[in-house]
């Protein structure tokens, strides 16, 4: 190690880093090409050294990675968001959030499985713990305001059980629909994926409360929105298989929207 002074902060090869990071060399170097990721030094050998603040950088990078953004997305997120620990911290709230939901999730199903296993009850409460709607109260009201998310609520416990579920398992039919389409190789604009978003937008038209039900006029904009959050947000992300299926979705919506709404 080229050193400095007499205690040189400590670094690690570029081999090193792409092991314990899950990443290749090659994308670390790409990284640096394009300036997203700078090593901290390089050797005279030409070597690429990654010291804790470039670790750091790098942690951000494969976080935002799994949202579904991509690398023209991540460096406008890096200049907006120059407070790495803010950054992060938030990004921690929001993962201890979802490792809560899923763990009541699977504490749900394990009940359900045992239940039936052993011919008894369905508990309603119990089998449903975890996918509550109301999780995104304050997201709805803060996007489409208290009125939009009033319409819909009322709308869902409007539903019933089990017109509830069969609301679930018609979205469950569409996000199955989408995946497949996507792993089948089709472009987004092929009429097969076309149609998949025309089945898209009149489901989002059928909920009571959204701009796409209550404005015509606005529902372009809606749907485009729509379109770039299933990519952002890992949550919407995780109904089309995850970022790939995602992207898929988000092309052929925002292809669809151009041409017909």
């Amino acid at each position: 190690m080229d050193a400095t002074d007499a205690t040189p902060a400590p670094d690690w090869s570029i081999q090193d880093v792409a092991r314990f990071a899950g990443t290749t060399s090659r994308t670390l170097r790409h990284y640096d090409e394009i300036g997203l990721l700078k090593p901290s030094r390089v050797g005279s050998n030409g070597y690429r050294y990654y010291d804790g603040a470039t670790l750091l950088q790098l942690q951000r990078i494969l976080l935002l990675r799994e949202l579904g953004l991509g690398l023209p997305a991540i460096a406008e997120v890096f200049r907006q968001q120059t407070d790495a620990v803010q950054a992060l911290t938030r990004h921690l709230e929001w993962l201890a959030q979802e490792q809560e939901r899923l763990t009541r999730q699977m504490a749900s199903v394990r009940q359900t499985i045992e239940t039936v296993k052993g011919g008894g009850d369905m508990v309603a409460e119990k089998m449903f713990d975890g996918f509550d709607h109301t999780q995104y109260k304050d997201e709805v009201e803060g996007r489409w305001g208290k009125d939009a998310y009033a319409k819909s609520d009322a709308w869902w416990r409007g539903l019933g059980a089990a017109g509830q579920q069969e609301w679930k398992s018609g979205a469950a039919k569409l996000g199955s629909d989408w995946i497949a389409a996507a792993g089948s190789g089709v472009s987004p604009v092929s009429p097969d994926a076309q149609d998949l978003a025309r089945r898209h937008v009149e489901w989002l038209e059928s909920i009571p409360g959204t701009p796409a039900a209550e404005d015509g006029g606005g529902i372009k904009g809606y749907v485009v929105g729509l379109a770039e959050m299933y990519v952002a947000d890992a949550r919407f992300a995780a109904n089309y298989g995850g970022g790939p299926g995602a992207r898929f979705v988000r092309d052929a919506l925002l292809a669809y929207a151009e041409e017909h709404l």
